[in-house]
């Protein structure tokens, strides 16, 4: 399966949206839109998994820099995520 990383999607996006969307270009194994944990609001991006490479490859072509929504979408392979240094809110005065 390959990761396929989903931006500018409209806050009103589902994951079913999503997956109903992209299983145009072939089959779906999963959909997530990310959300944010206070809100609960969309954050405006999500991930497809596609069953095969060559159909994320297909999703890609015919997805990227088209519109969804009324919004231009942005569709590329997803990167590993990267350790991000914890919050160091301590301050030395």
């Amino acid at each position: 399966m390959t990761k396929l990383y989903v931006g500018g999607l409209p806050y009103s996006t589902t994951e079913n949206d999503l997956s109903e969307h992209f299983s145009k270009a072939g089959q779906v194994a999963s959909a997530a839109v990310i959300s944010d944990k206070m809100s609960g609001r969309s954050k405006g991006f999500g991930f497809v998994e596609m069953a095969t490479p060559e159909e994320a490859k297909n999703a890609i072509e015919m997805f990227n820099g088209t519109e969804m929504g009324g919004r231009k979408i942005t569709v590329d392979e997803a990167r590993p995520k990267e350790e991000r240094p914890r919050g160091n809110f301590r301050r030395d005065y």
